[in-house]
């Protein structure tokens, strides 16, 4: 009887210690397994008249954040890391020496990929129009 205690009283220490050791991971990573300390952020985009990109962008100080505008083929063309202790950053990108065409506006915390098409296009300049009467 006495052996018997001792083997139930061993299997549920060991049981307690897995348990404990499984909810430990738990709390590091969510059920995907991607981290679960990532960083919230909020930004705003907007253009220009003289051509430029601004991007403004603030966030928690608990995780990273990548800014980046590539090409239709994915190319990158510019690229802003934001480590876990910054807390935004404000940018201006001169877009007029880029060809016209559609670019994509990446912004990534790890989790969650937010993207935004920038078109470039230049208006041609019209023809006159002209209207030419006799009285």
């Amino acid at each position: 009887m006495k052996t018997l205690i001792k083997s139930l009283a061993l299997a549920f220490s060991l049981a307690v210690v897995t348990s404990a050791a499984s909810f430990a991971n738990i709390t590091e990573t969510n059920p995907i397994g991607r981290p679960s300390k990532v960083a919230t952020y909020k930004t705003g985009v907007y253009t220009t008249v003289s051509g430029k990109l601004n991007i403004a962008l603030d966030k928690e100080t608990n995780g990273r954040v990548d800014i980046r505008l590539k090409d239709t083929s994915g190319k990158v063309l510019y690229a802003q890391y934001l480590g876990k202790h910054d807390k935004g950053c404000r940018l201006s990108l001169n877009l007029s020496d880029l060809e016209d065409g559609t670019y994509v506006l990446e912004i990534s915390n790890g989790a969650e990929t937010t993207t935004q098409n920038v078109v470039l296009s230049t208006k041609q300049p019209a023809a006159p129009n002209r209207l030419v009467a006799i009285n």
